[in-house]
């Protein structure tokens, strides 16, 4: 013969059916809170009828001095471990971009070099929005401190559509300053 439930069976199942729904019914809150605000409110990376402009690039400049050799009596000077015939410089020179569009400067930027020593890459990560069409781009960059003018240019004329992004890169083994 079965053993008829006590009032205390009776109450843990009916607190256990009780969280099992309460619990339902905080998951299904928790996936509507989710859904409506997967989709609300939109968002636009850029408005209609606009293209993107993205000068992204890490480049390490020339050396800001020249090596130097070492003559016999200086090296004689140096405790052992130091005496190296030639010592170069490890910092780097910075790296300077400017970009016209349209003959109108919209990026002018100075990117130092990282690391304690200021001997490791400049990094350059900027974004330009721009109408949608053609677009005539000047960019001009410098990485030697020791150079006059800029070291490497590159002009080009683009048609842009809408919501299409153009990469400004540099790559010295493409012959520097790339549009892709």
């Amino acid at each position: 013969m079965k053993k008829k439930p006590s009032a205390v069976d009776l109450q843990r199942r009916q607190v256990s059916v009780g969280a099992w729904v309460g619990q339902a019914v905080l998951y299904a809150l928790f996936a509507v809170f989710i859904g409506v605000f997967s989709h609300w409110p939109v968002y636009h990376p850029l408005d209609p009828g606009q293209a993107l402009i993205k000068v992204s690039f890490s480049h390490t400049g020339k050396p800001v001095g020249d090596c130097v050799r070492r003559s016999v009596e200086e090296l004689a000077k140096l405790p052992p471990q130091m005496r190296k015939a030639v010592d170069c410089p490890r910092e780097r020179s910075p790296v300077s971009i400017e970009v016209d569009i349209g003959g109108q400067t919209v990026l002018n930027r100075v990117a130092q070099p990282t690391g304690l020593k200021r001997d490791g890459a400049s990094a350059v990560y900027e974004r330009v929005p721009v109408p949608a069409g053609e677009q005539n781009i000047a960019v001009r960059m410098k990485d030697d401190a020791r150079a006059k003018g800029f070291t490497y240019q590159r002009e080009a004329s683009v048609t842009l559509a809408p919501s299409q992004v153009l990469v400004i890169d540099f790559d010295a083994e493409k012959g520097g300053v790339t549009l892709r």
